[in-house]
């Protein structure tokens, strides 16, 4: 039946969706204890692995576009997490860097993945097994959208 495909519970991205929301619920007290919301403990993350990186490297590595990220390093910035510079060797790139407020922030950081995982309810093997299955999926839908 031709219905059935409308449906909201057939749809996968109304699933992924619903789940990304309450997955990120649970991070949320632990990030209110530091002050941050979600987007921008994402951001820490990516620059706790590599720091001093353009906005555009920073934009790739999250899936954020520049109107989505501008505004949220302006405010990591006020909130004294970054400093954004011009780049010395091309003045259109502008370098994101980490303060030292971000990087002892790490170490406040280090419980909170452990912490959301013990409220999934899933074994450390489901997991591994669903983030390598999603990230599959995000990187064959990502090459779609960004072909031509």
């Amino acid at each position: 039946m031709k219905d059935e495909l409308l449906k909201l519970d057939n749809q996968l991205c109304f699933a992924i969706y619903a789940c990304s929301k309450e997955i990120i619920r649970l991070y949320r007290p632990f990030l209110e204890k530091l002050g941050i919301t979600y987007t921008q403990y994402i951001t820490l993350l990516a620059l706790w692995e590599k720091d001093d990186i353009t906005v555009k490297e920073l934009g790739q590595r999250l899936y954020l576009d520049s109107g989505t990220l501008t505004p949220l390093l302006k405010k990591m910035e006020e909130n004294g997490f970054i400093i954004r510079q011009r780049s010395s060797e091309d003045e259109r790139k502008v370098v994101i860097k980490l303060t030292e407020k971000a990087i002892d922030l790490k170490k406040q950081a280090l419980s909170i993945p452990q912490a959301v995982f013990c409220n999934t309810g899933l074994s450390p093997e489901e997991a591994v097994q669903l983030r390598e299955e999603i990230t599959k999926l995000l990187n064959r839908v990502y090459l779609i959208n960004s072909q031509p």
